[in-house]
């Protein structure tokens, strides 16, 4: 990893500790993702035809043999809801040595991360088109001390939707059960590196990824207020570098698996 810029401004305050607010309920069923209409280009679809046969895993309830899946053993980041797969085109290209597990349902996102990949010639990229709370459910199984094969080196999670009104935090992806079957499919020493530009949404991620017991917090810098440096890893989006020249924040969360809290 080269040099790190820091692309947040003056770290907000966390007011109280918690998941949500107390009147705001855990649903039952948090998704992964929130349905939008997009329109598959001609560019998109000739890519889902033509290289999705080899890309493009099914969901299956079983664990993934990530190994056969890449045809290779390499340490394996899994990114949640990757858009248009322009920033995972980008990491997968930086980090060669590395597998990359995708999961969007989108099929305009799907076709374009595709599309991408072959105009790169990549080869380190595959993509669960399903729900990603799913694929960890059931793909993904948890690491254990007698299993040190399973397990996640990291894990994205850039700019989920932050569902800005108070009466859809609920819908949030970041919430304690979520980030506690996340935690549990980590490594040790893991990592999992979340991005938001919307300071009340990285008020709450702080919060819940603090109170994740498996979890400890990757930033030491008192002066970030828990936040960190944004990774030269992570290009920053059109969005963002807009909202940054209009002097919006952005925050950077980076959290790791704890090395002592090793199940049996």
């Amino acid at each position: 990893m080269g040099p790190v810029t820091v692309s947040n401004t003056s770290p907000p305050t966390v007011s109280q500790p918690g998941a949500a607010p107390a009147d705001v309920p855990y649903p039952k069923t948090v998704r992964s993702f929130v349905r939008r209409a997009g329109r598959t280009t001609t560019g998109q679809a000739k890519a889902l035809a033509a290289l999705g046969p080899r890309f493009v895993l099914p969901f299956a309830p079983a664990p993934l043999d990530a190994e056969a899946a890449f045809g290779r053993r390499a340490p394996l980041v899994l990114e949640i809801g990757f858009g248009m797969g322009e920033a995972t085109a980008h990491i997968a290209r930086l980090r060669p040595d590395e597998n990359f597990l995708c999961c969007e349902v989108h099929e305009p996102g799907v076709g374009a991360l595709l599309k991408r990949i072959g105009e790169l010639g990549l080869t380190n990229i595959r993509i669960v088109q399903h729900d990603a709370v799913e694929v960890l459910q059931h793909m993904l199984p948890a690491w254990s001390a007698t299993h040190p094969e399973r397990g996640l080196d990291g894990v994205h999670i850039f700019f989920p939707d932050p569902w800005h009104k108070k009466r859809h935090h609920k819908r949030r992806l970041i919430q304690a059960p979520f980030v506690a079957l996340l935690a549990s499919c980590l490594k040790p020493g893991a990592y999992v590196h979340l991005a938001t530009d919307w300071q009340p949404y990285a008020e709450q991620m702080l919060q819940v990824l603090t109170a994740e017991p498996l979890l400890v917090n990757a930033s030491t810098d008192p002066a970030l207020g828990g936040y960190a440096p944004r990774p030269a890893y992570r290009p920053p989006t059109k969005f963002e570098q807009r909202g940054l020249r209009l002097g919006h924040g952005v925050w950077d969360l980076i959290f790791r698996r704890c090395d002592d809290s090793l199940p049996t």
